[in-house]
């Protein structure tokens, strides 16, 4: 089977200088935990929830705030974003996905076409649903 079966095909992406608040925002609207940095048609990074909130401050939005805590809500993506993109073919086999997700420290594989756009990404909760799936239809077998 193909990654393209189990990955999520609604993506969220963003350009390179899109703020920081933009992406704290896209976050708590999607719930999504990765946003894919697009240029062109063409990826050129990832985000994760924890990138960003590695890079603001804790006392964003709280009484505590200042002024320069709210300035880094302007730092753009390509500021934050892993440039050393680990993807795969949306043709690819599972076994392979996890093969990636295991030589790396990552936890999500964008998943991209022939010509290397974005069709989709898959995480590693992805596998683990996929598994969970096969392992539970062959104890009811």
């Amino acid at each position: 089977m193909s990654v393209n079966a189990i990955m999520t095909k609604r993506v969220v992406s963003v350009k390179m200088d899109d703020t920081l608040n933009t992406l704290k925002a896209l976050f708590e609207a999607t719930g999504f935990h990765h946003l894919l940095v697009i240029e062109g048609k063409r990826l050129v990074g990832v985000v994760s929830d924890r990138d960003l909130l590695k890079n603001l401050s804790p006392f964003v939005d709280t009484l505590s705030e200042r002024s320069r805590d709210r300035a880094i809500l302007e730092r753009r993506a390509h500021q934050i974003m892993t440039r050393e993109i680990i993807s795969i073919q949306e043709h690819s086999s599972i076994v392979r996905a996890i093969s990636l997700f295991n030589q790396h420290r990552i936890s999500c594989l964008p998943v991209v076409d022939g010509s290397g756009h974005p069709v989709g990404i898959i995480s590693w909760r992805d596998i683990m649903q996929y598994m969970e799936q096969r392992v539970t239809e062959k104890q009811q077998a």
